[in-house]
């Protein structure tokens, strides 16, 4: 189940469901250790001698977030039982706690007695074991705690703190959880529990007919007990109402911060445009980590995760939040990658959110039984020409030479090493998809942007000499894809071409690939050459799918999550950042604003996919457009962010 609703700081990350669940809090790194590890904490109504959860089907929920900001609004309807909440939750900017405002309505006529119960599934340090809940008396308060991990959860319904609480054992033998405790409006009291335990309490009011009253629920989360009740005390000081306007006037301050020009681009693609932005900065560790995505459902799939850095995610979101005026959010990613890159000058397949290695699939030895490198070289590559893209965009000059010594020369040389003698290409590496091995025309792209950007940096620095040696070394790719990935017969780019080492034998890879935008989007030739122009058309006429969703796959014949064999009509799933490389291009071949007018309707397509919310996926059902794999993808929202500025800048251009 994607996540419809995100809220973060860069510190801590809580995910919600369809059903205003939460699902996942993480901390003390947006992306590592999921103390909730996608268990459903509930949320239950009882009034007038009848219970509900918020799951349940008697309920009309919808999910949004105020305008241009961070906290939600959420509305929840029974028309059974005759009540309406409306949920506002936010996690503070600074602060490690989460709140929420819920506007509690009796929607009949008369007085009703209202119980709202709150559940607490935890797996503190991502596992079951050794966790303690209980209830603490002088604040009034349930507290979970593992080691140095507190969470403390309080509420309110107008001025009534915790009526009633339980602790108890879930999951474990034939205990389900306490929340089974309360399907009869009760709780029976019992005020600790260890081992694998979760807690539920209730607060109540009573609510006069057609009356609204305010309730609310927090979490303050800290590495001891001090911590979190220091929290809880701050919280109630200056009042959770208050606390939340505050959090709001924040985040909406934030997603303004830089006025946009006048276009013609609607209201709802702008709307999205700052979404984007601030789910990007939820997905962003204050560390500088950027991670590619937290819905942890995936795990369902294959027992893995995408709450890694991807140094190609991390260097593509980076640059495009850094062009959206957003350059201090993403400055400490380039810090990381200097401390991550290896002596010899390249990085690792993904990271974890603290800096170590993360899980990989690429093996250190081939198939012929030889060593090999188990990298995608074009993240390396895509660090360098993002780095280069954010000194264009801050002029930061001292901000670049701190990193030039440390991330732009090893960077550099190890492109210039990695290098076939012969093909005057890249030697082989993982594609960005991470399935294959060979050399590739992204892959090659990117390259050339890496040390285009390098030769940039060395002029800028007084380093001729490394200049001259870092453009021959790009000039050097660009003539070797002209050789080998450029096929005269095709008319177009090939995807890749796969060597043998042994007898020097080259297989070309002739499947239309979305991702072959890189031939542009990183300087290596114009978007109005006819090789590219011919390589993008191939893409929208055979990437495209041609079922009502539309939307452009990533590549023919696609079998991630693939929904059907007919790939004539479904050569792979519609995903949104391969429908926006197709606009990236379209804008930068328009030469007036009449042709602008069809990237405009890729832009309308992600908005009419994107959740209620505003979150968008990874992809689609290429039948039922529903989102498959994990939501949201912060590489999705930065694809968009990219796609608009670039077509503000275009309308500007072309005026």
């Amino acid at each position: 189940m994607p996540r419809q609703l995100v809220a973060g700081n860069g510190k801590i990350l809580v995910n919600i469901d369809q059903h205003l669940q939460i699902r996942d809090i993480y901390y003390p790194y947006v992306g590592q250790q999921n103390h909730v590890q996608g268990h459903a904490n509930k949320v239950g109504i009882w009034s007038d001698g009848h219970f509900s959860w918020l799951s349940s089907e008697l309920w009309s929920v919808h999910t949004d977030y105020h305008k241009d900001s961070l906290v939600t609004c959420c509305t929840a309807e029974n028309k059974q039982m005759g009540i309406r909440l409306v949920f506002e939750d936010g996690v503070h900017q600074r602060e490690n706690m989460f709140l929420r405002r819920i506007k509690v309505t009796n929607t009949s006529k008369k007085e009703k007695k209202i119980r709202l119960f709150f559940h607490q599934d935890l797996n503190i340090y991502e596992t079951e074991v050794g966790d303690t809940a209980f209830y603490a008396p002088d604040s009034r308060s349930i507290i979970h705690y593992k080691k140095n991990r507190y969470f403390l959860f309080n509420a309110l319904f107008g001025d009534n703190g915790i009526s009633q609480y339980t602790t108890g054992i879930k999951r474990f033998q034939s205990a389900e959880g306490t929340w089974k405790d309360a399907e009869d409006g009760s709780l029976h009291i019992n005020p600790i529990a260890q081992g694998s335990v979760d807690s539920t309490f209730s607060v109540e009011h009573e609510v006069r007919g057609e009356e609204t009253v305010e309730a609310f629920y927090w979490m303050t989360i800290g590495r001891n007990r001090e911590e979190i009740l220091a929290l809880n005390e701050y919280i109630k000081e200056i009042g959770p109402s208050l606390t939340i306007d505050k959090i709001m006037i924040y985040w909406r301050r934030w997603a303004n911060k830089s006025p946009l020009p006048d276009t013609d681009l609607e209201e709802e693609i702008l709307a999205l445009y700052k979404r984007s932005l601030l789910i990007v900065r939820t997905q962003t560790n204050e560390n500088g980590y950027i991670m590619a995505a937290n819905d942890s459902d995936i795990q369902q799939y294959n027992r893995d995760h995408y709450s890694y850095m991807w140094p190609r995610d991390g260097a593509l979101v980076a640059a495009a939040i850094a062009k959206a005026g957003y350059q201090g959010m993403v400055k400490n990613f380039y810090r990381r990658c200097a401390e991550v890159l290896t002596k010899e000058g390249f990085l690792h397949h993904k990271y974890n959110p603290d800096g170590s290695i993360g899980s990989s699939w690429h093996p250190t030895v081939g198939k012929d039984g030889k060593e090999q490198l188990p990298i995608q070289e074009d993240e390396t590559a895509l660090v360098l020409w993002a780095f280069w893209e954010h000194y264009k965009e801050t002029g930061d000059i001292e901000f670049a030479q701190s990193l030039y010594r440390s991330l732009v020369r090893p960077g550099a040389r190890f492109l210039l090493q990695f290098m076939d003698e012969e093909l005057d290409l890249p030697n082989p590496s993982y594609d960005l998809w991470e399935e294959r091995r060979g050399i590739f025309s992204f892959t090659c792209s990117a390259v050339y942007g890496g040390l285009m950007a390098a030769h940039s940096f060395a002029l800028l620095f007084g380093e001729d000499d490394r200049a001259a040696r870092y453009k021959a070394g790009a000039e050097r790719v660009k003539k070797g894809m002209e050789n080998h990935l450029y096929d005269q017969e095709a008319g177009r780019f090939l995807r890749g071409i796969y060597l043998n080492e042994e007898n020097r034998e080259i297989t070309k890879d002739y499947t239309i690939e979305s991702s072959m935008y890189g031939l542009f989007a990183f300087g290596v030739f114009s978007v109005n050459d006819g090789r590219v122009q011919s390589t993008m058309e191939a893409i929208e006429r055979e990437l495209y799918i041609k079922t009502p969703i539309g939307g452009v796959a990533r590549y023919f014949n696609d079998y991630y999550f693939q929904q059907t064999h007919e790939v004539e009509k479904v050569p792979g799933n519609p995903w949104l950042i391969c429908t926006l490389w197709l606009a990236k291009w379209k804008i930068a071949a328009a030469v007036d604003r009449n042709g602008l007018k069809q990237c405009r309707e890729y832009l309308h397509w992600v908005v009419s996919h994107a959740f209620s919310s505003g979150v968008l996926p990874e992809q689609l059902h290429p039948f039922s457009g529903e989102p498959l794999s994990v939501a949201p993808l912060t590489w999705s929202h930065a694809t968009f962010v990219d796609v608009v500025v670039d077509y503000i800048q275009a309308y500007e251009r072309l005026e």
